[in-house]
């Protein structure tokens, strides 16, 4: 892979220097003919262009980043060497100032966790995090940042659905913008049934719709963030966590990386449907305070219907008119306000229930094993 970055022609740079220095060879060539013998003026000349080529190298070194990847993993065994040699492929050699890849085993039950300590004996940078039992997706990305160095992360599945191949492209995109955040977005989903699509596009659009903060439509987790947001992010103390949401909250300059998503090539998802429900709920219960103003309003609403009710069956009886009796206008009206009252309840429910999971101040994640750090 070429290198990636390219140092501007600014005044003080390596650049400048070569510039000077090739004048000065130039001016010894020309203007020494008869007062250098000709084999000391070579040597010159060659002492000048490796100083050059030191000088350029170490800016190059310089101007390029130390790269964290981050890639939380479950039960992956049958994918997880694909995934290990794709990175290391992406990576290559462009990276001047050095990689860590940092594979987060989220309490796994197969052999994941022994073939990862394989690598980790053969190749120093990666770097292992096993967590003593399975505490969730969002927990080991949180784990992943918390330990980096780089100045600046990836953010990357195990399953290969995300293409570490993309990495070279987003971080040009990074460069360009001046930014510092770049999100996946996108574009189509391979190998993923009509049901999980369809969800997926409502779930983004209504939690859009419930949020206060813009967020990014058909977004997930795999994305590049610089130091700043690194650390920014592992300031913050909540213990369910919904990184999309938060990443979004945060602000800064961020830009959208369109792609295709890869089908799932080996393995089974780790995100059934009672897990993506749980997302679906930390997503909107821990991010979004709408749900409390929407059960106000319907409260509201139901109050008002009630108030409508009374005085239409108060003009009634000055009307003289006949009063319809009959168990079905009161059964609807009870089970109507019944519904109100317990879903406002149940929501009520899960916002004293997040309360209570920070009260209770537990780690997020607790860390059995540390390799490589």
């Amino acid at each position: 892979m070429t290198n990636l970055c390219h140092p501007e022609r600014s005044e003080g740079s390596a650049f400048v220097i070569a510039d000077f220095t090739s004048s000065y060879i130039s001016q010894i060539h020309s203007q020494s003919r008869c007062l250098v013998p000709r084999h000391d003026k070579v040597l010159i000349l060659y002492f000048c262009s490796f100083i050059v080529t030191i000088i350029i190298a170490y800016q190059n070194m310089m101007n390029s980043p130390f790269v964290s990847v981050v890639i939380p993993c479950l039960n992956e065994q049958e994918i997880i060497a694909d995934t290990y040699h794709r990175v290391k492929n992406a990576l290559g050699g462009g990276w001047n100032n050095g990689y860590e890849i940092i594979f987060i085993d989220d309490g796994s039950t197969d052999a994941t966790f022994f073939i990862l300590q394989n690598f980790a004996k053969e190749d120093a940078s990666i770097k292992i995090l096993h967590f003593s039992r399975n505490f969730g997706h969002q927990a080991a990305v949180t784990a992943g940042l918390a330990e980096c160095k780089g100045d600046i992360a990836f953010i990357i599945d195990a399953d290969l659905q995300d293409s570490p191949e993309f990495f070279p492209e987003m971080y040009k995109l990074y460069q360009e913008k001046k930014c510092n955040v770049v999100n996946g977005v996108r574009q189509k989903r391979e190998g993923e049934n009509f049901f999980k699509k369809l969800t997926a596009k409502i779930f983004y659009r209504l939690l859009n719709n419930l949020s206060d903060v813009e967020l990014r439509v058909d977004s997930g987790d795999f994305r590049l963030i610089d130091r700043k947001v690194i650390d920014a992010f592992n300031s913050f103390k909540e213990k369910n966590k919904y990184i999309r949401g938060l990443i979004s909250w945060m602000g800064f300059k961020q830009e959208s990386f369109y792609y295709t998503r890869a089908a799932r090539l080996k393995g089974k998802t780790k995100y059934p449907l009672g897990k993506m429900l749980k997302l679906a709920f930390i997503a909107v219960f821990y991010f979004s305070k709408k749900p409390l103003k929407l059960s106000l309003t319907l409260g509201l609403i139901s109050i008002i219907i009630g108030l409508v009710l009374t005085v239409w069956v108060f003009i009634q009886q000055l009307l003289g008119m006949p009063l319809i009796r009959g168990w079905a206008s009161t059964v609807i009206i009870i089970i109507f306000f019944g519904g109100v009252q317990l879903v406002t309840i149940g929501v009520a429910g899960e916002y004293i229930g997040n309360i209570l999971d920070e009260v209770k101040n537990r780690p997020e994640y607790i860390v059995d094993e540390k390799i490589n750090f």
